[in-house]
């Protein structure tokens, strides 16, 4: 991954198994997002749903002062392999604690987690779109960004930066109002 360019992370649990089991479970992983992935990305959207995830971030510039970058090209240490360990720590983290509370043992997602380069500002308008609608009522969904976005509460998302992408607040609940071509997404 890159520093300024938009992702899709994906993943889901193995054999598309149920990973989040109930709101306590979702509202930990978000925590875990919180901690493990807001030093490297700024997050533009997202959405929890029982067997798997979606976000949509954009990989910071500046990272963390205690992050030693060896080879900023190549190797463990480079940029692009930090990114990627943040979102590996956030799925072990939230395994380990998962595997701990219901007593089991071994992988739940899938491995490794799907990222796709957003690579056009209409790509990631639907996208975001798309990412919003997976639940079947998504604008009271409480694990979705939807509500957050078109809310004024606090927040770490960049509200004001996903709607300057649909122009305002109003287009954007408007562009919701129609399911988006899911063809499109290579998910």
């Amino acid at each position: 991954m890159e520093p300024g360019y938009f992702y899709h992370i994906f993943n889901r649990g193995n054999n598309s198994k149920i990973v989040f089991l109930n709101n306590e479970n979702m509202a930990f992983f978000l925590r875990k997002t919180a901690k493990y992935l807001l030093p490297y990305f700024d997050v533009y959207a997202y959405c929890l749903m029982p067997n798997h995830f979606h976000f949509i971030l954009r990989a910071k510039s500046i990272l963390p002062e205690s992050e030693i970058i060896f080879d900023k090209a190549h190797g463990l240490h480079s940029e692009e392999s930090l990114y990627s360990k943040a979102l590996s720590r956030l799925i072990s983290s939230y395994t380990q604690a998962f595997n701990k509370v219901y007593q089991r043992s071994g992988s739940l997602f899938e491995s490794p987690f799907k990222r796709i380069r957003i690579d056009s500002e209409d790509y990631l308008r639907n996208l975001i779109i798309y990412i919003h609608q997976n639940p079947e009522n998504f604008r009271n969904y409480k694990f979705s960004s939807y509500r957050t976005i078109v809310s004024n509460s606090q927040t770490a998302i960049h509200r004001e930066e996903v709607l300057a992408i649909f122009e305002d607040r109003s287009n954007f609940i408007f562009c919701h109002q129609n399911p988006v071509d899911n063809s499109q997404f290579n998910i």
